[in-house]
């Protein structure tokens, strides 16, 4: 059975209707690309999913009907959303962004705490005490992830991951899901750079004009 389902979705933004009768499913231990260019609906299906924006259609988290929860609700099953934006607390240290993340381990997953956390992004073991305000784009997208991780989910929704970053850092991603896969996570990547985790991704669905399909 798929950790994650999406059978029929349709969302948007008021009367402007974004995302047409997508579906798809996502494993334990598997990542999968949504890839597609700007303004296609990839941020849209991660914000629908979530319960952020307004939609209609099945989601199933093992199972079981998420769709009419509330975003918070989602997040307490185990559904990790990182944002294209990063949305860290800018005003917070590294260390206290990770706390406000932290989350009960979850039974048959290893547990995420900060020793792990920082063996995943070792750049952000030299900076616990550093404002989220003074960091890179690349630190705080790193910060970003592992707030999420803290929380200990079943599944990460990475939403443009590659975005911006030098290519070290790129590649330093790519590892980052890399281990998350290889810890039984459920990856689901939205991307424009199709070449971004290329080796790691298990299907890639690619999305146009609000409708997806297998690549």
């Amino acid at each position: 059975m798929a950790l994650l389902e999406v059978d029929g979705l349709h969302a948007g933004y008021g009367r402007a209707r974004i995302l047409l009768d997508a579906s798809f499913e996502l494993a334990a231990g598997e990542v999968v690309m949504l890839a597609g260019r700007n303004g296609a609906g990839k941020s849209t299906t991660l914000k629908a999913i979530m319960g952020l924006v307004e939609r209609n259609g099945a989601v199933r988290c093992n199972g079981r009907r998420i769709d009419g929860l509330q975003p918070f609700e989602i997040a307490r099953l185990g559904i990790g959303y990182v944002p294209e934006d990063r949305r860290i607390f800018t005003e917070l240290t590294v260390a206290q962004n990770l706390d406000v993340g932290r989350r009960s381990p979850r039974p048959g997953l290893p547990a995420w705490d900060d020793a792990r956390l920082f063996a995943l992004f070792p750049n952000l073991a030299t900076m616990k005490d550093r404002p989220g305000a003074q960091m890179s784009g690349g630190e705080q997208k790193m910060l970003a992830i592992a707030r999420t991780l803290m929380g200990n989910p079943l599944a990460v929704l990475l939403d443009e991951p590659s975005e911006g970053l030098a290519p070290l850092v790129v590649r330093q991603m790519a590892a980052a899901i890399a281990q998350l896969k290889r810890a039984g996570l459920a990856v689901l990547v939205c991307e424009q750079n199709a070449h971004f985790a290329a080796g790691l991704v298990d299907r890639t669905y690619q999305i146009e004009k609000g409708r997806i399909r297998p690549s």
